[in-house]
Order: structure tokens, then sequence, then C-alpha cells
């Protein structure tokens, strides 16, 4: 009986030993390390009350990277032709746009917020391929605008926003409200409402 028993044990063993031998699922680390920065998030979120955690779509126009609150993104397109509107000749207003089928005001973040041309070395066709038609609103109010590229959704807690640097151009500088930390760049965290109200008045 002793014996049948150690032989048991023995193969127990030899199991167990096989399991913890055999190679980690694929994701298994990354979905483990997630798990716990997630739970290091909601330890130092309950230690300090005053921070909370906020999402944002990062987009950039020209050389700038830019954030807006998720909820205002209603979709992003391909690029299409803008339809400039007879006798309204400005940069903020640059037309018409046909968004499945819906035609929206589309405006220029650029010229809104001072930004001028990228000034980046791989200025070509290889960056139009990352152009896009971006449309937000709120309360039913929808318009678009073209960005030169977006990163899409992120998640950021307001304890790292960082404030906005005097050195951002004096157009843009009523509309940041922070700096938002994100892969070695400086995202201006734009005013969501402030933004919307201003489109409002320029285009009516």
């Amino acid at each position: 009986m002793s014996g049948s028993s150690e032989t048991a044990a023995t193969k127990t063993s030899g199991s167990a030993g096989s399991l913890l031998d055999r190679p980690l699922p694929s994701g298994y680390r990354e979905e483990w390390a997630q798990h716990f920065a997630t739970a290091a998030r909601a330890a130092d979120a309950a230690s300090d009350p005053g921070s909370r955690e906020e999402t944002v779509v990062i987009f950039r126009i020209g050389d700038e990277w830019l954030a807006l609150s998720t909820v205002l993104f209603h979709e992003i397109a391909e690029p299409r032709r803008i339809h400039s509107l007879p006798h309204r000749r400005d940069e903020l207003l640059l037309g018409i746009v046909n968004v499945r089928g819906e035609l929206l005001v589309c405006v220029s973040l650029a010229a809104l917020l001072g930004i001028g041309d990228s000034l980046s070395s791989e200025r070509g066709e290889r960056m139009k391929t990352f152009e896009r038609i971006v449309v937000i609103g709120k309360e039913g109010r929808r318009l678009a605008f073209p960005a030169d590229e977006v990163h899409g959704i992120h998640r950021y807690s307001t304890r790292d926003l960082t404030a906005t640097p005097a050195t951002i151009g004096k157009a843009a500088l009523p509309f940041a409200t922070a700096i938002i930390p994100w892969q070695g760049h400086s995202v201006g965290r734009l005013d969501d409402q402030l933004v919307l109200d201003t489109l409002d008045r320029s285009i009516a």
C-alpha cells in the first residue's frame, strides 16, 4: 500500500513538473502584466483621491500632437474631397464634406490653433497615407476637420498632466489646458467646450 502511494505521489509530482515545464501561452506574461498594472493604478488612485482617469483621442495636425475627449468623436474616415463654399473665403472654414451621405461643415483646426505646415522631413506621399477626416460633435452639433494622423484612444491619469509651457503658440494657448506625456511626445490637451463654442461662433 505504501509503495503504491509513493508511486502515485511520484506520478503526481511528475505531472505537476511537466505542467510547470510547458512554455507559457502566447500573451500570458502580457496579460498578467496588464492585470498588475491596472491593480497598481487603482491602488494609486485610491491613495490619491484628487486624481482620476480620463480617455482622449490623440491626433496630429502639422507637427503638433493634440487630444480631445473620446465622447466628442463620432467617426474617423478616409480623406475625401472638401467642397469650398461660394462667397466664403477664410482659413478656418474649409467647406463642406460628404461623410456617409451626410454633408458636414469642414473646418481647419490648424487655422483655429495657429499651427503651420508640418516641418517633418518625412512629408510627402508617405505622410499622406495617414491623413483622416475626423467627425466630432456634441448635443446634435456635428462638424468635421482634417487631421494629418490619428493615433487613437489613450487613457491617462490626471496626476500625470503637466502645465502648458509658455512656448506653446499664442493662438493655441487659450485652447490647451494641459500637456499629456505620451510616447516621448507632449500632447496638448484641448478644452473640448471652448473648441466647439469657438468653432460654432466662427462658422455661424
